[in-house]
């Protein structure tokens, strides 16, 4: 039949997830992880004391790095590498994330979760209800990749372990658990740190937001007493970010799929790009990278969300001034969130390592709020709703506060550099002059020593005849370079020390020279503590307009991912075209490819369609080795993963449902660290997609069962396949296995598709890389495929003669009968149905309307026709036999050239 008209975009229910932010101070009690003293610089109404936190045996234990092994939760596909730049939570390898997870009783567990990530000064809560199972603990585990992970200390040794403890120990690889007093999982606890952190504005929001969810809140709690103890870590008042994330609201992608599917990290190569993100990120900023890092792990599955960004991507790349301008505008930005971060957190024994970094963060501070102003110049023309909203968080008026604040204490031309040398003078005259009299003397005698060095040199060139260059690292401080040419024919006078020869070129200081440097450090560090009151008390009052910089970095974060996917629909090297995503009830792609392979391949991709609804929901791909069946359904999860990232996608035209679940099991390894071989990996994974998936996901399934006997192979595949189609889901269910497609061309919702491929003379065989309608003929692909590697005569001719065989055999089983033909009549009028319901909802003017409910009309004539002749030959033969591919099977290539016109 021709494709349903392309339906209107449903209205859903909008869902605008808040995002909450907290902040606070705790210093820690005497106990074996911090000390119990104030330092004297932080003023009291920053500072509230906590009670006591006694630390007793096995009460915090951390536990080792567990290997993956057998359980009840999803196997990865592989050993896990661990690395802090996978965390969409964080990224960089310094960044520490600290998660609590608490459970309640009950078949169907509620679980609560807490992350505080304190680089980045970030928490989330979130509370989940999960199965058994805990797979969706276990994604949000894997999502947020946490460095510590804290469990109720009566779950786990030296009591019983609990069955969350024995699955998040089995599938969580690189992790650290430690166990934690039940008393510090306190909900009235994890209340006052919301009320004493929280920025002002938004805590009667957070607490609506937490309301009911008690084990969030008490996993809260004892996440931040944990930071607080065992890191001597505090927040200051209303500076933490706080966010209560809900299970809805995003795409489930479990950790296989996300290996498998090659979302963040190439399969072979872990440093190639030739992944989703590698080819998605064209981000500017530390920032965004990680937001859409986040977005592609756990995509939106909020209407509004998206039709939102689609808007803002499609203005971006189609007012190339407007981006180029903001793409320019990016360019400048640091880690702004980790910057923030470090401005909130007070450490319990700040020493001189800490001045020194409290005077260059607030040079950097400066240097980003002077670069906010180009970004609001370039988004002056923006029209979107989403780029405005950015827009206003860039308004000067809201950077203002800072602005004045730190030009009452930075001078003016004092700016963050990056050499060691500047980088020291610039934290030397960052204060003004006149603050302190005392500071004003000690960078008077800095200048001087200073001015005495470059003296020294010059009297040692003029001395030795020598022309030695002034050096400098944080290692050495001053030191001299030369030529070593200098010294041919000649000694090498005693004065010059601490020699060191490097590509043609001598380092070495003089006794004087590591005596002045001793005097300048020693003068650098007075000037360094005498701005540091100065400067703590720029901090603390800068902490004030903390929620209003955080909301300008994550607006700086969400502008560089939406120019980044603009980027990704307007520039590619093969100038092939990605188009805006529609939000409706089916998969409707036209002309689409696959995103990784047509980046990395020189060669042209070509396209395919794509059709999937309610009576086409189960999609059965066939065809030979090497013909495209896994490109074919791995690119129809990519574009769905894609679209729920608010990108435009590589087609001419698309439509997507909104997946809640995206399941993939396509990888044919054994899992070595597992202990178990490929067939039984993919019957786990399998097993896994079976307990979860429901009428909302979307699962890719490639070449199941092939790791056992065919017989068995066959069974179990026709047995799963059952259960999928029975789940209501979109499944792509690619296999070798043509009995299936046979068995199940009939059933409700079921579709065969093949890979064509072009048999020229000879037996030469062309792979096309087209879909078509039908289950792939048998012609041989294995015979075809091993002339090509040229085996022995005699072992293709054995190999012929008993394909003809069996051939022959299963000719002579195969028989038409009345009733496959009445369920080929019934599936016909259902296909019908809703065909008319999708142009009910569709867009068409009258006369186009008319033109293809008359097609329509006839070619159900047709079918129909066709299909009762096959009745009344049934009825008059009896028991006559055909091939299963008759006259109005779903699988002729009439059909498909009568469904494109």
């Amino acid at each position: 039949m021709p494709p349903p008209p392309t339906p209107r975009p449903g209205t859903s229910q909008s869902y605008a997830s808040t995002s909450y932010q907290l902040s606070g101070t705790v210093s820690a009690s005497q106990t074996p992880y911090g000390s119990s003293q104030t330092p004297s610089r932080q003023r009291p109404s920053t500072v509230r004391p906590s009670s006591t936190y006694p630390s007793r045996p096995g009460t915090m234990r951390p536990s080792s790095t567990y290997p993956s092994r057998p359980g009840t939760a999803r196997p990865s596909t592989g050993r896990r590498s661990r690395s802090r730049g996978g965390s969409s939570f964080g990224g960089g390898e310094s960044h520490q994330i600290v998660c609590a997870i608490s459970e309640g009783r009950g078949i169907s567990p509620t679980v609560g979760l807490a992350f505080v990530n304190i680089n980045t000064g970030e928490a989330v809560l979130s509370q989940i209800c999960d199965n058994q199972f805990y797979a969706r603990t276990i994604n949000k585990l894997h999502v947020f990749d946490p460095t510590e992970i804290l469990i109720v200390s009566t779950s786990g040794p030296p009591n019983k372990k609990s069955n969350m403890y024995s699955v998040v120990e089995e599938n969580i690889v690189g992790s650290r658990i430690v166990t934690v007093d039940r008393k510090y999982w306190s909900e009235s606890a994890g209340l006052d740190y919301i009320q004493d952190l929280a920025f002002a504005e938004d805590i009667g929001a957070i607490k609506v937001a937490i309301g009911g969810n008690y084990f969030a809140t008490c996993c809260f709690a004892a996440a931040l007493k944990y930071i607080n103890l065992s890191k001597s870590l505090s927040f200051a008042f209303h500076s933490l970010r706080i966010r209560f994330q809900p299970s809805e609201g995003s795409m489930m992608i479990d950790l296989a799929t996300i290996q498998s599917m090659e979302l963040i990290q190439n399969l072979h190569n872990a440093k190639s790009k030739a992944c989703l993100l590698g080819i998605m990120n064209q981000t500017l900023t530390p920032m965004g990278l990680r937001l859409l890092r986040l977005n592609i792990l756990q995509p939106s599955t909020q209407a509004s969300v998206l039709e939102q960004r689609y808007d803002a991507v499609g203005e971006l790349s189609t007012k190339e001034n407007m981006f180029s301008q903001i793409r320019e505008a990016l360019r400048p930005f640091h880690d702004i969130e980790q910057l923030l971060s470090s401005l909130i957190i007070i450490p319990n024994q700040p020493d001189l390592q800490h001045s020194e970094q409290s005077i260059n963060r607030i040079l950097m501070l400066k240097s980003f709020a002077q670069s906010v102003l180009p970004l609001f110049e370039g988004l002056a023309g923006a029209r979107s709703q989403l780029l405005c909203e950015i827009r206003d968080n860039f308004e000067p008026s809201h950077l203002r506060r800072t602005t004045e604040l730190i030009k009452t204490v930075i001078n003016d031309d004092v700016t963050y550099q990056r050499t060691p040398l500047d980088l020291r003078n610039q934290r030397t005259y960052a204060v003004k002059s006149g603050v302190s009299g005392l500071l004003d003397v000690a960078r008077q005698t800095f200048k001087e020593i200073t001015e005495d060095v470059h003296q020294h040199v010059t009297e040692i060139n003029q001395r030795f005849d020598i022309v030695a260059e002034t050096r400098y690292d944080n290692a050495r401080r001053y030191f001299l370079q030369l030529s070593e040419s200098d010294f041919e024919g000649r000694t090498i006078p005693d004065i010059l020390i601490n020699r060191y020869r490097k590509k043609g070129k001598m380092e070495c200081q003089t006794l004087e020279l590591v005596k002045m440097n001793a005097r300048i450090e020693g003068s650098h560090q007075e000037v360094i503590l005498m701005s540091d009151q100065t400067i703590q008390q720029l901090i603390d009052d800068i902490r004030g307009e903390i929620p209003v910089l955080f909301r300008v970095c994550e607006s700086i974060a969400l502008l560089d991912v939406i120019a980044s996917l603009a980027h990704l629909a307007t520039t590619n090297e093969q100038q092939t075209e990605y188009t805006r995503p529609q939000i409706t009830d089916c998969i409707a792609i036209s002309a689409g490819r696959h995103p990784i392979r047509e980046r990395v391949h020189k060669e042209k991709f070509i396209p395919n369609d794509a059709y999937a609804s309610e009576q086409t929901r189960f999609q059965i791909v066939t065809g030979c080795n090497m013909s495209g069946k896994s490109t074919y359904i791995r690119s129809i999860a990519l574009m769905c993963v894609m679209a729920q990232v608010g990108s435009f996608v590589p087609a001419e035209s698309a439509t997507f449902p909104l997946i809640t679940q995206l399941f993939a099991r396509v990888s044919m390894d054994d899992c070595i660290e597992a202990n178990v071989s490929t067939f039984a990996s993919e019957m786990r994974e399998t097993a896994f997609i079976l307990r979860n998936i429901d009428r909302s996901s979307l699962a890719i399934i490639d070449e199941l069962g092939r790791g056992t006997s065919s017989r068995d192979g066959l069974a179990i595949s026709l047995s799963i396949a059952e259960a999928l189609v029975a789940s209501g889901a979109f499944i792509f269910f690619a296999t070798h296995f043509r009995e299936l497609a046979q068995i199940l061309q009939n059933k409700e919702g079921a579709v065969n598709m093949h890979l064509e491929v072009d048999f020229g003379q000879e037996n030469a065989m062309a792979m096309l890389y087209k879909v078509r309608n039908g289950y792939v003929q048998e012609q041989h692909y294995g015979l075809a495929i091993a002339r090509v590697v040229d085996l022995p005569p005699q072992v293709l001719q054995v190999a012929e003669q008993v394909s003809r065989a069996l051939e022959a055999q299963a000719a002579a089983k195969k028989q038409s009968s009345k009733s496959l033909a009445l369920a080929k009549r019934r599936k016909l009028v259902k296909s019908l149905k809703e065909q008319l319901e999708q142009a009910a909802k569709g867009s068409m003017d009258d006369k186009a309307l008319t033109s293809w409910l008359v097609g329509l009309q006839t070619e159900f004539v047709l079918r129909m026709d066709a299909i009762d002749t096959q009745i009344a030959d049934s009825d008059a033969e009896g028991d006559g036999s055909s091939e299963v591919g008759v006259a109005g099977d779903d699988g002729s290539d009439d059909d498909e050239e009568r469904r494109r016109r």
